[in-house]
């Protein structure tokens, strides 16, 4: 008796690309997340594409092993939000081919490694302070 055959959904879509950034920003390859996770690099390259659905032992070891909370991975999922900030906008997950968010983009990732291998705070401060000159604004990104 063969099973269902399984078909991704855009949760599964969406936690797969999470991981993929997670990754990326870590600058770990799918080789080492698959060494910290006791699977093969197939299987890990298999969720990110949501080609396989990670189970919810196999995500907490993935977060352990790049270190961030399993809540990392819903971030920006419908329903996961307060309340009060909901809105129609909000409930829409996004799809792979939406450019619109900027941290699908290459650009942000690398521009967040570079941040964050800069030497120490003051420096950290005063690309903010750069930024925040380009773009004539006092406000806080934080």
């Amino acid at each position: 008796m063969a099973g269902k055959a399984y078909v991704s959904t855009a949760i599964d879509q969406h936690i797969g690309r999470r991981m993929q950034l997670r990754r990326n920003i870590l600058g770990m390859s799918l080789k080492d997340l698959a060494a910290a996770t006791g699977v093969t690099f197939q299987q890990i390259q298999k969720y990110e594409t949501a080609d396989n659905r990670v189970s919810a032992s196999r995500l907490f070891q993935i977060g352990l092993a790049m270190q961030t909370p399993v809540s990392f991975f819903f971030v920006g999922l419908p329903g996961n939000m307060p309340d009060e900030t909901k809105t129609t906008r909000s409930m829409h997950v996004r799809q792979p081919d939406e450019p619109d968010d900027p941290m699908l983009r290459d650009e942000s990732l690398r521009l967040v490694k570079l941040y964050w291998r800069l030497d120490n705070d003051a420096q950290r401060d005063a690309i903010m302070q750069l930024l925040k000159t380009f773009l004539n604004t006092s406000e806080n990104p934080k």
